[in-house]
């Protein structure tokens, strides 16, 4: 299913012109406009889902398949030092347009935005650590 009023299923479909490196039949992977790097690109799931909560678990499993090949040919090709894949999910976690998609995002040293993923580190007490990881205990 496609959403008509979201800019990624009109790029993913072919409707709107983009620098695609990757294509099959579930996913398009294209150069994103506003790179943090050279040769940050997205992967773009055809169909459409808002985000992870939304995404069918397989489909999900084949987009990481997906980055690692492409993270392991981008890094041969540009000769980058190290690797990002990141996935934001919501606003308040970062994203900003609500189809789900993934970032593959090489680095290089002195590069000027080594830094863009940093954060302060948080402390919790030995007992709030304890509470957080009895209510996060997840059977199946």
């Amino acid at each position: 299913m496609k959403d008509t009023n979201c800019i990624f299923c009109k790029i993913a479909a072919g409707d709107i012109p983009s620098n695609t490196i990757y294509e099959d039949e579930e996913f398009r992977v294209i150069l994103d406009l506003a790179p943090a790097s050279k040769g940050h690109a997205l992967i773009l799931p055809k169909e459409h889902c808002a985000d992870i909560y939304e995404i069918d678990a397989e489909v999900a499993g084949r987009a990481m398949k997906l980055a690692k090949k492409l993270a392991m040919h981008m890094t041969d090709v540009l000769g980058c030092e190290g690797f990002n894949i990141l996935q934001n999910n919501h606003e308040v976690a970062g994203q900003t347009v609500f189809h789900f998609h993934m970032h593959l995002i090489p680095r290089y040293k002195n590069a000027k935005n080594n830094d863009i993923l940093m954060w302060t580190h948080e402390t919790f007490s030995e007992e709030e650590m304890a509470e957080i990881r009895d209510s996060l205990q997840y059977r199946q």
